[in-house]
């Protein structure tokens, strides 16, 4: 019996899915629940199970494409009768042979007229019927900046996702003047003579050559103009998907928030010297390693009870001030970076944040997290200085209206009480939104973080 294998739907806001690799071939045997391939989402990466034992009998949607959810993407042949590869399926018959062309060939038809190159009107379409007053429209936060950027009436565009929703491609084409909207909008027409620009080298005739001189190439990717420059040996890589979601996510991020940096140094002393003297005990009795991350998390919480403006979002002309804290987490991973959340931070105890943090990271490294693991987050943390960095200035994660950065814990020499002593030391850096956040508020919250590390009464075992 054959089994469908469909794009899953992998939370309520998510409609379609890029399958980034398959795992298995043609032919291949499956177990049920056994990883079949991967998906990206705007959410997350995952790993997609079998759903049922037998042999992979078809592959209908290639690595690299994106469809709707329940999309069938492939066929598994549930009896599992045959061990050995099917035959791939037949190529489509041949039309029949066209018949021998006459003796003398007809004339060819006359060329039609070339139009004069000034204005050229779209052809004429029917237009989406409009929506009802009040009606939701179904899109995602890069579609609705998209539209405002181009000066786009959602209302007036036809959505070709589930349940009505518009797509990043439904916008694309409006844009691109190839979809049909309520009110057509004559375009200019580009001069016969004008030549194009050329096209980048690919990646096979760019690796390993060596193209002399500087060639300028300008790209709208991303919707964000710039020039690419290439000289010299080079190789063109095209960005992964989780990139493409990474590199969107952070754009929009620039252009949503006034981004402002604040930046503070803390004494981690106490702190060092007490994971010092636990982190053994710690791990052999809860079986899981202390880090210095929960600190952090715990100190953060202390400084979102105090300043709850740091604990928010900005819906239009509103403040949404958060009654629970999620804290996101950057976790790097080999092949990008994703930001699972620690849920109601605030009611967990140093040994619940460390359970949960090295939960999620485990998962994040090995696909395993869920969507709604990295949704709702209410504030965010990253960490560079786990690589040995002194400090950075992270990009917002939207729709936050701050991120804490933390820079790498290291002896330095400073002043106390007028004598130089040897103290472990750490820059904080606080990136914020100044339409939600002043600067008065982010130095209190980030003297409020300083003071909860440096004076820390919470016993760790």
């Amino acid at each position: 019996m054959a089994v469908d294998v469909v794009m899953p739907q992998m939370g309520e806001s998510i409609f379609e899915g890029t399958i980034t690799k398959w795992l298995k071939k043609p032919g291949d045997k499956v177990e049920r629940d056994e990883p079949l391939f991967e998906i990206s989402t705007d959410k997350v990466d995952a790993e997609i199970p079998s759903p049922s034992a037998g042999v992979l009998k078809e592959i209908k949607v290639t690595e690299g494409q994106t469809v709707p959810i329940q999309t069938v993407v492939a066929v598994i042949d549930g009896a599992g009768a045959s061990t050995a590869p099917s035959a791939p399926p037949p190529a489509p018959a041949k039309a029949a042979a066209p018949p021998p062309p006459p003796a003398v060939a007809p004339p060819p038809p006359p060329k039609p007229a070339v139009p004069s190159p000034v204005i050229a009107m779209p052809a004429p379409a029917v237009a989406p019927p409009p929506r009802a007053a009040g009606e939701r429209i179904h899109s995602s936060p890069l579609v609705r900046r998209m539209a405002k950027e181009h000066g786009i009436n959602l209302a007036t565009v036809s959505g070709t996702g589930a349940g009505g929703r518009i797509s990043k491609q439904d916008i694309e084409a409006v844009i691109s003047g190839s979809a049909p909207t309520g009110t057509p909008t004559p375009t200019l027409a580009a001069p016969q003579s004008r030549p194009a620009p050329p096209p980048p080298p690919s990646a096979a005739s760019a690796a390993g050559t060596a193209a002399h001189g500087t060639q300028y190439v300008p790209s709208l990717q991303l919707g964000v103009p710039r020039e690419r420059l290439y000289f010299g040996h080079y190789e063109v890589q095209p960005l992964t998907v989780m990139r493409q979601k990474i590199a969107e996510h952070m754009v929009a991020s620039k252009h949503v928030s006034a981004h402002v940096y604040s930046v503070d140094e803390v004494d981690m002393s106490k702190i060092a010297s007490l994971r010092a003297r636990a982190k053994e005990e710690f791990e052999k009795r809860y079986e899981t390693k202390l880090t210095f991350m929960p600190f952090f998390v715990k100190a953060a919480v202390e400084g979102l009870r105090a300043f709850p403006t740091m604990n928010a979002s900005i819906d239009g002309t509103n403040i949404v001030l958060h009654k629970e804290i999620n804290i996101g987490i950057a976790v790097a991973l080999d092949w990008g970076l994703i930001v699972p959340v620690v849920k109601g931070a605030d009611e967990k105890n140093l040994l619940g944040i460390q359970r949960t943090l090295n939960d999620l990271a485990e998962r994040a490294r090995s696909k395993k997290l869920k969507p709604e693991e990295v949704q709702e987050g209410t504030f965010s943390i990253t960490n560079p200085g786990v690589f040995g960095g002194l400090f950075g200035l992270p990009v917002i994660s939207q729709p936050n209206v701050a991120i804490l950065g933390l820079g790498a814990i290291e002896k330095r020499p400073v002043v106390i009480d007028d004598a130089i002593a040897i103290r472990s030391m750490c820059y904080v850096t606080l990136s914020y939104d100044h339409r939600v956040v002043d600067g008065a508020i982010a130095h209190q919250f980030l003297h409020k973080v300083k003071e909860t590390l440096e004076k820390w009464s919470e016993p760790v075992l």
